[in-house]
């Protein structure tokens, strides 16, 4: 007889989802379930998209959107940008201010 295959639906994986647990009440590090479900309504959302609009505003506002970059320039390559300047029409300075 052979085996019949039940095609299961599968969670995805642990690492794919997050657990939120609501506060009691709001403060200034969380919200209560009551509240998400008035922003929901408010702004016409489900409280999913509620929480990534939140956590998308706090990226933007915490988070630098720029590279990082390796610091000041060295000496030497503050020599060689003076170098590729057009002589006469520029004057170079080493700081902005």
């Amino acid at each position: 007889m052979p085996v019949k295959q039940v095609d299961s639906k599968r969670k995805k994986p642990a690492a794919s989802r997050i657990l939120l647990r609501y506060r009691d009440a709001d403060s200034e590090y969380g919200v209560s379930r009551e509240t998400a479900t008035r922003l929901a309504q408010t702004l016409g959302l489900s409280e999913t998209q509620v929480i990534h609009v939140a956590l998308a505003k706090f990226a933007r506002q915490t988070l630098p959107r720029y590279e990082i970059d390796n610091g000041p320039l060295t000496t030497a390559q503050e020599k060689a940008i003076e170098r590729l300047q057009p002589g006469g029409r520029m004057k170079v300075k080493s700081s902005l201010f």
